[in-house]
């Protein structure tokens, strides 16, 4: 393997990789615009810069040196761009002498000779690469006295993305993308020349599923999302690990929060799932109704209207309510998309407390939805997760004869927690015919007007826990919003506004909902049922979870995000820690 020295660090990397490649995966930055680890090279922006050359010979064969012994380098006469040269053995680069100073310096100034001055409008400020690298790389001063050239501005280029031809360096890192990963080549230069611009080709919008993805790999401010524009700047806003519960790939993402409220969902690197990619319709949909329409609080049937409970009273109903029937007369329904922490101790409360073997949950497939790239036709989270545990029994009442059975009574009591019933309107009307319904839910639902008790759960952005995707890997969530049970979690990221502001701060008074994770709320009812249960968190209910079941055995929360997931029944050999490449390295945290 090539051994190479960069800025005096000697590294060993792998023969055919290029300059920039071989420092990413040691660590070390080289400023880039048009370079990404999953486009192809076009070497436009010439950012990257490096001095590259190699120890000189003597006659003789053996190494120069110079006085104080070390080797004298023979440097190439012109500056190499570091993502387009691929390493050699012996090679040394310089990425922060003088000579590559002037040349990034010089890279910088051209750059901003006709780039606006919209920081203060920009929704990229604040993790915009030409700021970050202005401050770090450039003279900060400009020759240009000219007049700058104008070019349009609030361009949309599709349903979703807004284009200002002003701010764009050229580098092509949407061009590229469209081509090689959307698969929808409808991008191109035009004009070029210092008038060059990026348009669709005539009678075409780049309306790809994935298309807002250029916003997060363009490293200026020239794409934003028409969905996010002008909201909130990023230091006004808490940023958190998360994993999309929209379909069963289990994207990595990131959740951000201001004033307790989701603004937008961006994607996360981890290259055993998604690597940088998330879907627009992820983007779009998987946050508002964390934000809205939420119920709150536990709720009891009094007559034919839900009146309002404490936590502890509706458990006690709910407690009592299953007690008086028979457990061949009770079916719990689980969920896919609940947590694996959340279906570990409702499969706990069907077999070791009501002693029924009545547990399933329902499968939502969506074939329309799945594509080549990422998305899936499974339209939940944690199906998986779900199996492993063991909703889903062979020796009991299932989803293909539930309805059946509620319609002869033998089933009189169901348990439900987080599921859309909707999805399926024959089990629907069956289970308004039940004498006893009990329903966890985030959102009001067909299902939640007919409950007899109702408590409000946490949705995935209001809960710790780990979902299980499609490849059977486990993956960590935590809380990016806060509630009224959440608060006291430890590592709760909260915005500088929300953990500073004062009561009469306006951007400071975001509502704290009245929901609790699905596994306190079992807990609960286990309790009055007499189980004894005292799981203080769900990192305790995970750890016994490890446990009890096979799979997970060995795993830890810790393990978990060290890893970025973990296969079941791989804890032994976990997958090998990946290089994770960020683009906007100085945003807040």
């Amino acid at each position: 393997m090539p051994q190479i020295t960069i800025d005096g660090q000697r590294i060993e990397t792998s023969a055919g990789k290029t300059i920039i490649e071989a420092a990413q995966e040691n660590g070390i930055t080289i400023p880039h615009f048009c370079w990404h680890p999953a486009l192809s090279v076009s070497g436009n922006c010439r950012m990257c810069l490096v001095n590259t050359g190699f120890p000189r010979k003597a006659p003789d064969g053996t190494f120069e040196r110079d006085a104080d012994g070390n080797n004298v380098i023979g440097w190439g006469p012109k500056l190499s761009i570091a993502c387009a040269t691929p390493v050699a053995d012996g090679m040394v680069i310089d990425t922060q002498g003088d000579k590559t100073e002037h040349a990034q310096n010089a890279v910088m100034e051209f750059l901003l000779i006709n780039h606006p001055l919209d920081c203060p409008i920009c929704d990229e400020a604040g993790q915009c690469k030409l700021q970050e690298y202005e401050f770090l790389h450039s003279k900060g001063k400009s020759r240009f006295d000219e007049k700058k050239n104008h070019k349009d501005k609030r361009v949309p280029l599709g349903p979703n993305v807004m284009f200002d031809a002003e701010r764009c360096i050229s580098c092509s890192r949407c061009i590229r993308f469209a081509d090689e990963v959307a698969t929808q080549p409808v991008l191109t230069f035009v004009d070029r020349g210092d008038h060059v611009t990026i348009e669709t080709f005539p009678g075409t919008q780049f309306d790809s599923p994935y298309s807002m993805n250029v916003i997060d790999i363009c490293p200026v401010g020239a794409l934003t999302s028409i969905d996010f524009r002008f909201t909130s700047r990023v230091w006004e806003m808490s940023f958190t690990d998360s994993i999309c519960p929209g379909c069963s790939r289990g994207c990595n993402i990131k959740v951000g929060v201001r004033n307790n409220e989701i603004l937008r969902l961006e994607p996360r690197t981890n290259m055993h799932v998604n690597t940088y990619w998330m879907c627009d319709d992820a983007r779009l949909n998987q946050y508002k109704f964390v934000n809205e329409n939420r119920l709150s609080g536990a709720m009891i049937r009094s007559g034919n209207t839900l009146v309002p409970a404490t936590w502890e009273i509706a458990a006690e109903k709910a407690a009592k309510l299953l007690h008086s029937y028979k457990p061949s007369e009770i079916m719990i329904l689980g969920s896919a998309r609940a947590t694996n922490e959340d279906n570990f101790l409702l499969s706990r409360l069907s077999h070791k407390i009501l002693k029924t073997t009545h547990i399933d949950f329902l499968h939502h497939t969506d074939n329309d939805f799945a594509d080549k790239l990422l998305r899936t036709s499974d339209r939940t989270a944690n199906a998986h997760g779900a199996m492993e545990i063991g909703i889903k029994q062979h020796h009991g009442v299932s989803m293909d004869n539930l309805v059946e059975k509620i319609k002869n009574h033998s089933i009189k009591a169901v348990y439900v927690i987080d599921e859309h019933v909707a999805d399926n309107p024959e089990l629907a009307n069956a289970l308004s015919l039940v004498e006893c319904l009990i329903v966890h839910a985030s959102n009001p639902t067909s299902l939640t007007i007919m409950a007899h008790v109702l408590f409000a759960t946490s949705t995935y952005a209001e809960t710790e826990g780990t979902f299980t995707n499609m490849n059977k890997r486990v993956q960590y969530l935590m809380p990016a919003v806060a509630t009224l049970d959440n608060e006291r979690i430890a590592g709760l990221e909260m915005s500088r506004w929300d953990k500073f502001g004062a009561r009469n701060d306006r951007w400071s008074q975001g509502v704290r909902r009245d929901c609790k994770p699905g596994w306190e709320i079992i807990q609960l009812i286990a309790n009055h049922l007499g189980a004894g249960w005292h799981f203080s968190d769900a990192e305790s209910v995970f750890k016994e979870l490890s446990i009890d079941v096979k799979g997970f055995h060995g795993m830890s929360y810790e393990l978990l995000q060290e890893y970025q997931g973990i296969t079941l029944g791989t804890t032994d050999h976990s997958d090998v820690k990946a290089v994770v490449y960020e683009s906007h390295i100085f945003k807040p945290n």
